[in-house]
Formats: structure tokens, sequence, C-alpha cells
């Protein structure tokens, strides 16, 4: 049985919805502690050293983040790092940039050793996609079980259509910054009792962008994108139930440096409904018809989310019996047919009885006998037989 995975707020040392910075102070120690380097031969050491590499990956990645703190390990993409040889088939190679910012390009601890060192350095201005929107809507059960279309608002990150995303103003472009020369981050060497550490850091002078805007765009004060109130008008599909959520693909922030814009997650709150209950796909309904109609059968209008429809019902209906309309039900989500809706017929005992209306009802049950009441007939027999004994 392969080992379960524990949770990788645990194995950093930190709380659900802490920090960036939290998160990057805390995958800092822990490295620390079990790099390899400083515990050679140390299996328990090197295993707790790729399960933080492995946490922080994920944690650190805003999207990844978002599907772990919903769905656990399963909403993790099992495609990630499937070529590697990490734990868990982790792939380590994607390692090298986390590695640079945190113990340089040089491997870290006197060098990174068999774990994939690397001088590589994220690009700061290549492509970054935009962040995902999560909102919610409230529908009525006809609008779930048939689909509509709705207008939502929204509050988005869209690029500045003055500067064109760059942040700089119209007719000028933003410099490479002569300090990092554009990779964002500055090293530095310090000799410990280890070796010789080689570190990175944020630029200071261009604050980690890797580029200089001495003209900023006045619309969106450099940024290259601004917020925008936006309305959306979205087909809610058919059949979605409560808690569901639908995806807006490329609706959510533009992108920076020309990466893709995310999502908008529609989590959809069903409303109940005073006549329908949900049950998968099936529909089910109460209907209220009298004892003259349940005894003498009856044509009765029964509610179907489609609209009114007659229905049959037979001499003798007993209480709760229960009626199936085949294909009146809900539409399958994304899916072909639909399910069925089952009609529950209620039987309403009379009150209020005029004393005529009472005497009639005494004659009419004066001329039945057990032959009328099967249920009423096989109760005797069993009162009889339990007597004897």
């Amino acid at each position: 049985m392969a080992e379960q995975k524990r949770d990788y707020y645990e194995v950093l040392g930190v709380q659900k919805g802490c920090s960036d910075d939290e998160l990057k102070k805390a995958y800092r120690k822990v490295a620390k502690k079990y790099h390899p380097d400083l515990n050679p031969g140390d299996a328990e050491a090197e295993a707790k050293f790729k399960e933080a590499n492995e946490a922080y990956a994920i944690l650190s990645d805003a999207e990844k983040r978002q599907r772990y703190d919903q769905f656990g390990h399963a909403g993790v993409d099992p495609n990630f790092g499937a070529g590697g040889a990490g734990a868990g088939g982790f792939d380590f190679s994607d390692f090298g940039d986390i590695f640079d910012t945190f113990f340089g390009g040089g491997g870290g601890f006197g060098g990174f050793g068999g774990f994939g060192g690397s001088t590589r350095t994220r690009n700061p201005n290549g492509p970054i996609r935009g962040n995902n929107i999560n909102i919610s809507i409230n529908l009525s059960f006809i609008e779930a079980a048939k689909g509509c279309k709705k207008t939502i608002n929204i509050n988005r990150m869209v690029r500045c259509e003055d500067c064109n995303g760059s942040g700089a103003a119209a007719g000028t472009q933003p410099e490479i910054c002569p300090d990092c020369h554009g990779t964002g981050q500055v090293m530095t060497q310090q000799r410990t009792p280890f070796g010789m550490m080689q570190s990175a850091r944020p630029c200071s002078k261009c604050g980690g962008t890797g580029k200089i805007i001495k003209d900023p765009c006045k619309k969106c004060n450099g940024q290259g994108r601004s917020r925008k109130a936006v309305k959306l008008e979205v087909s809610v599909p058919a059949g979605i139930d409560d808690g569901q959520t639908f995806v807006l693909r490329g609706q959510g922030d533009d992108g920076l440096n020309g990466g893709p814009a995310g999502d908008v997650n529609v989590t959809v709150s069903v409303r109940k409904d005073a006549l329908f209950e949900r049950d998968g796909y099936d529909v089910w309904c109460d209907v209220p018809i009298t004892f003259c109609q349940a005894v003498l059968g009856a044509e009765v209008t029964v509610p179907t989310i489609d609209g009114k429809v007659s229905y049959n019902i037979p001499e003798g209906t007993q209480p709760n019996t229960v009626f199936r309309l085949r294909n009146k039900g809900i539409s399958y989500i994304n899916g072909r047919g639909r399910g069925d809706q089952y009609v529950r017929v209620n039987i309403e005992v009379p009150t209020n009885l005029s004393s005529k209306q009472k005497d009639a009802l005494r004659e009419f049950d004066g001329q039945c006998s057990d032959k009328n009441y099967n249920k009423r007939k096989g109760f005797f027999d069993k009162l009889k037989d339990f007597m004897k004994d």
C-alpha cells in the first residue's frame, strides 16, 4: 500500500491561509535543516528534504495551492513532475528556480549535490498567467434544472490600454535594470562554517521586476493593469446542482507580460422549491387527491419542470402510492438524456363535514365489507392467529 502523504502545510509548519512571505520563511528553515549537505548519509533527512520541496512547489503556486486547498492531494495535477525521480515520482529538476532564490545559483550549501542544483533564475519579465476570480450566484430550482442566462458583475484586472501593459508612458519603454541586468535578483556570497553560501535576494533598485520605468503611465501608475468593473452574460448549464461550479475560461484577470488571462469560477446556490425536490437527476413531487378520486380513479393535473401534464389515477389508489413520469426529470449536465419525475399521491381526509355528509359516509361504510379492504382483512386475520396463541 502506498504511503499516505502528509498535509503540505504540516510539512512546512505553517497554517492554511498563510502569506507568501511566511511560506518562504518556513520553507527556507526546513530546507536548511534537512539539506543533504548538512546531513550526509541520513536517509530520513533526505526524505524530509524532498517532502519539503514538494510541499513548497505546490503551495507557492497560486493556482495549485487553490486546488490543493479545495481538494487536497487529489486536486493537484497527477502529471505534475511525472518524469522526475523524486519522492512519489516528483521531478526535482523543477526546483532549480526555487534553490536559486533561497540558496543561490551555485547550488546552495557549497553545491546542490544530486538534487538538481542550477544557475537558472526566473525571468521576471516572462509571461505570468492572470489570477482566477471566484463568485457565487443564486438560482431558482427551475433555472438550475433547465439552464438560463444570467448577468454577473465582476471586478477584474485588465491590461492598460494607454501603455499596452508595459507600465511606461506612451512613447517610452521600460529599461533593463543596471543592477540585476533584468533578472530581478542580485546574488550575495557569505562565508559560513559549512563553506561559502551563495544566496539571492530581490533587487532593491527595480523591486524584483528586472526593469526600471522612469516615466510611468499615468492611467495605471506604472502597473500595466488596472481594476475594471465588467458585466458578463453567462449561460448557466442545464442540470447544475446546488454547490456546483462552472468555469468561464479566460474571463479572469489579464495576465502580465503577455501571459494568458485567468478564469472566472462561478459557484451556484439553488433555492428550495415549494413543489419540487431534487434527487440526483430525478425530481419528486407530492400531489394531494381526494378520497373519492383515490377510490374511483380520476384525471389529475401534475406539475413538472416543463409545465403541467395530465395523469390518470387508477381506481383503488392507496396512500403514498408513487407514479413515475419518464424523462420528466432534470437534464444530465453536459450530457444526453434526463432523469424521471416521481409523483407521490397523498389522500386527503375531508374535515368539517356536515351532518348529511357524515350520514352518507356511515351508510357507505355500512355497505362495505372486508373484501373491499385488503389491508384491513389481512390485519384481522393476523389478529385472530395472534389471539389463538
